[in-house]
């Protein structure tokens, strides 16, 4: 890697009793890269990104970003390092007002670092959006697609410098996916965000990343170019099959 990477796990192994959930994974990621995870459930992605964030104690191995080593140090920590995330259901606060939500962000620890103008303050980042018409209903009287939406904006209210996102996808129809996937490269491209994404849909996701990295049974199998990885014959045979299909 050209660059010296923003965020870096080296042989992280996360176990529960006797299971292995993440098995030795060694993985680096640039800024201003675009990655993708994608593997079967119940093949250590989402485990792997608790430990990213600090969500979960790595059993062995070790985590750094920014140069700083962060094994063991909680969430907290992560996000005053730029690391910032979402969660497969959206936690958003129900009651409170879409607007006041990513002020709730900005308060957390955005007030920590320098604002571009896109971030600036709710209303900017409720544009940058779509979600500026929506600011004054409370949460829960937006839909599905849109509180995913503002979980995102929640994120990007802490200023981050790495964005992970876990299947915001998740549950939309195909021109809501379509319209996450443009969103997630414009955010990286006008952000200049480090993004690594896990996603099942596979397609939209091998559309938009530069990159693929596919866990199975907790252990990376694969880490390529989308062009490469659909090649690939363990990803092939360990994952996808013939639901792999190759990007245009």
């Amino acid at each position: 890697m050209n660059r010296h990477p923003l965020v870096e796990a080296r042989e992280l192994t996360v176990r529960f009793g006797g299971l292995t959930a993440v098995d030795a994974v060694s993985a680096a990621f640039a800024p201003g890269e675009l990655v993708g995870i994608i593997g079967p459930n119940g093949a250590g992605k989402t485990t792997f990104f608790n430990a990213l964030s600090g969500v979960i104690r790595p059993t062995s191995g070790e985590l750094f970003a920014l140069g700083e080593r962060l094994t063991g140090a909680a969430p907290h920590r992560f996000a005053e390092r730029g690391i910032a995330r979402s969660f497969q259901t959206p936690r958003v606060f129900a009651s409170l007002s879409v607007a006041a939500n990513v002020a709730f962000g900005l308060r957390f620890a955005g007030r920590k670092r320098p604002a571009a103008g896109l971030l600036h303050d709710e209303t900017s980042i409720l544009a940058l959006l779509g979600l500026a018409p929506y600011a004054a209903l409370p949460a829960a009287a937006i839909t599905p697609s849109q509180q995913r939406l503002l979980e995102i904006g929640m994120a990007l209210a802490t200023r981050p410098r790495v964005l992970l996102l876990d299947e915001v996808a998740a549950g939309l129809v195909e021109a809501e996916i379509e319209a996450i996937g443009r969103l997630v490269l414009r955010l990286r491209n006008e952000l200049d965000l480090t993004v690594i994404w896990i996603e099942h849909a596979v397609t939209t996701l091998l559309q938009h990343v530069e990159r693929v990295i596919v866990l199975h049974e907790g252990r990376k199998i694969a880490d390529g170019t989308p062009a490469e990885v659909v090649r690939n014959p363990i990803v092939v045979e360990a994952y996808l099959g013939d639901e792999m299909v190759e990007p245009a």
